[in-house]
């Protein structure tokens, strides 16, 4: 994968040792001309498909691909509308597929996104997968859980350090494809990212069995690669009980 300065980046996916089809789907995509990348960035995505293991593969591909297609297309000036108009035309795609596909009916995904102009950063998100911002030690988790669970967070029934092993934790309240509409989350204004930052997007294969603590001991202790392979790998060593999917992406200076 060839990446223009300024960014390095890596993912890594493995369908773990209880599942027999991987229904995570990844991309990264950055404009050819320099013009294009000074104004619409890099794009990077993340979706962990459901709906039995043909409807769940479908759908998380039909999301990245079509998060990538209409995010280039529907871009005027402002990243953060091309996101969400991107994600409600994937939301609608998969649900037409899957009118056209009656034995998929119920296929559905998570979906995360981000979209990186020069150093400020972009996303919208539906569900359960997650966006990392790493700074030195510390790390930020951006997005919300879009989930049972998270909502049981939020009102502050369950704390936040339980989630993660909470029995009811796979249980989504928002996807693309099911249910009536859906809008995703973003946040109201650009978030500043600096050099050395590194963003991570993952699936729930990988962070309900990693530490935040471990997430920020692989960031900062490997390059890209080496951090998407140790953190799949131990991923595998906790039982593996899911897909696993992950990008890296460090903010490097511009050459």
């Amino acid at each position: 994968m060839s990446v223009k300065p300024g960014i390095e980046v890596a993912s890594a996916t493995d369908v773990g040792h209880q599942r027999e089809n991987n229904e995570d789907s990844f991309l990264y995509w950055e404009p050819g001309r320099e013009e294009d990348l000074r104004r619409k960035g890099r794009l990077a995505i993340v979706a962990d498909g459901m709906g039995g293991h043909e409807g769940g593969q479908e759908a998380s591909r039909l999301a990245v691909e079509t998060v990538r297609e209409i995010y280039e297309q529907a871009f005027r000036d402002d990243p953060q509308p091309a996101l969400l108009s991107a994600f409600a035309a994937a939301h609608h795609r998969i649900q037409g597929f899957a009118e056209l596909h009656p034995e998929l009916l119920g296929m559905g995904t998570t979906c995360t996104a981000l979209a990186l102009c020069g150093r400020a950063l972009y996303f919208a998100h539906v569900g359960d997968s997650r966006l990392y911002l790493v700074r030195g030690s510390r790390i930020t988790k951006l997005t919300r859980d879009h989930s049972y669970v998270g909502r049981l967070v939020e009102s502050g029934l369950v704390r936040s350090e339980d989630a993660e092993r909470h029995p009811q934790r796979h249980i989504l309240t928002a996807a693309l494809g099911s249910g009536g509409e859906v809008v995703a989350d973003g946040p109201d204004q650009s978030i500043a990212v600096e050099d050395g930052d590194t963003l991570i997007l993952c699936t729930d294969g990988l962070w309900s069995v990693v530490s935040d603590e471990e997430l920020v001991q692989a960031a900062t202790a490997n390059a890209p690669a080496e951090a998407c392979s140790a953190l799949v790998n131990l991923a595998l060593q906790r039982g593996g009980p899911d897909n696993i999917t992950v990008q890296v992406l460090r903010i490097t200076p511009n050459s």
